[in-house]
């Protein structure tokens, strides 16, 4: 077992990549009383074409498969998985995002017997056409309750308008239609291609003895048998530099109406510390332009063009990135006005000062969120998914420039990479 210190931050990780493929990865933590255990698959919405295990061409799944998938993990031919957990006093949840599939528990005791349980439930698949149709009907609600949420439409709409090809334009639940094509066959063979223990990375922080815990997991694993791994080969059409859509509106049953600005980023294929600093860059130089202490919030919201619904944040995985800024607003071309006139003169307004500022007020947000098991259960994985580590970040803000602002801001800044998208209500439609 490795064990790697973050000395600065007083953490001590634990670390065995398992004869399978499996990485585990422990954190104790001395003074909690809870535990958070995460069992991460790098498999998500975007995952839609693919090569499957053991064949030699590449096909292409319907839309939302990833997170039907997920639904379907927790039935089993004898009952439901979420009443072994809550027996055992463990609170238990899953989640689909556009690069991976988590399944997760937090408790305060029982921790090895939900533990097993989670491995269990994940790594034995079982999935009939009978039950693939009756989650159908499922799901299909759930897309229709997603439909009608403005904020979901306006969040998604602003994606779609950024991308031509890139499966991120398309919902993580996919459509009643796509979901409709689904299959027991097509849940399997995505199954076995994404669920192999080497594509998969499990997480477990909190009161508990990494030694005891790394052998229990080693046990469960060595009584069970895989195939061996091959490298997964995912394909992604070409995706342009530039917006696909310039600009677009929906009308909805909405009080306000609501705006999102977004920023197609160009730099997509970092991986590692140099994905971090770039990332954690445009982070900083977003909240220098857009915080609550910045000129342009001050004025924005004095003008009554924005109210607490104001929002700003950078997404970035391998493939594909983008900034979203906005909020509801009774001035929504106005604001989008103002909000892309910052982005054009962003460079008279990143300075040396606010940098410094934000860096400071950046580092302090993490070294509190370092405190809760529940951030940190959340964010690792996905960092390590990307070959970053989640207790780098700080080392990596104190050693930003200026220019290293500067430089991964431009990148998002141009013209050709701007949209804005707008929800407005159903009185407002131009005839």
């Amino acid at each position: 077992m490795q064990t790697i210190e973050f000395k600065q931050l007083d953490e001590t990780l634990f670390y065995k990549k398992l004869p399978n493929g499996l990485d585990v990865y422990i954190l104790p933590k001395k003074g909690f009383s809870k535990t958070f255990v995460t069992f991460t698959t790098k498999y998500g919405s975007i995952d839609r074409t693919f090569v499957p295990m053991g064949e030699s061409e590449a096909i292409t799944v319907p839309d939302g498969i990833a997170h039907f998938l997920e639904h379907k993990m927790f039935e089993k031919e004898d009952g439901d998985v979420f009443q072994q957990f809550s027996e055992a006093g463990a609170s238990a949840n899953a989640f689909t995002s556009f690069t991976r599939t988590a399944y997760l528990f937090s408790a305060t005791d029982h921790i090895y017997k939900s533990t097993e349980t989670l491995l269990n439930f994940v790594q034995e698949p079982y999935f009939t056409e009978q039950t693939v149709n009756k989650e159908k009907g499922i799901i299909g609600q759930e897309i229709t309750m997603y439909d009608d949420q403005p904020d979901w439409r306006l969040y998604f709409g602003a994606i779609e308008n950024m991308y031509h090809n890139h499966p991120v334009k398309i919902d993580i639940a996919g459509t009643i239609e796509s979901i409709d094509k689904i299959t027991a066959e097509h849940l399997y063979t995505c199954y076995n291609t994404f669920y192999h223990p080497s594509n998969m990375l499990l997480f477990v922080v909190g009161a508990i003895d990494p030694t005891e815990m790394m052998a229990f997991i080693e046990k469960n694993q060595s009584e069970k048998e895989f195939p061996e791994p091959t490298p997964i080969e995912r394909h992604f059409e070409e995706e342009p530099k530039e917006v696909a859509i310039k600009e677009r509106e929906l009308t909805m049953d909405v009080q306000k109406p609501k705006v999102y600005v977004g920023l197609k980023a160009k730099e997509t294929e970092l991986s590692g510390e140099e994905m971090l600093k770039h990332e954690l860059s445009i982070q900083i130089a977003l909240e220098c332009l857009f915080g609550r202490a910045s000129n342009f919030y001050t004025d924005v919201y004095e003008n009554g063009l924005i109210d607490e619904t104001f929002a700003y944040d950078f997404s970035l995985e391998k493939g594909y990135g983008f900034a979203l800024i906005g909020s509801d607003s009774s001035q929504p071309d106005q604001l989008a006005e103002k909000i892309k006139n910052e982005i054009n003169n962003a460079q008279s307004n990143l300075t040396a000062e606010k940098i410094e500022r934000v860096k400071r007020k950046k580092i302090g947000f993490f070294l509190r969120a370092l405190n809760s098991m529940e951030f940190i259960a959340n964010q690792f994985t996905r960092y390590k998914f990307n070959e970053m580590n989640l207790f780098d970040a700080v080392p990596v803000i104190e050693k930003l420039t200026v220019d290293d602002v500067l430089q991964a801001f431009e990148s998002i800044q141009g013209e050709s990479q701007q949209t804005v998208f707008k929800v407005l209500p159903s009185s407002e439609r131009k005839e």
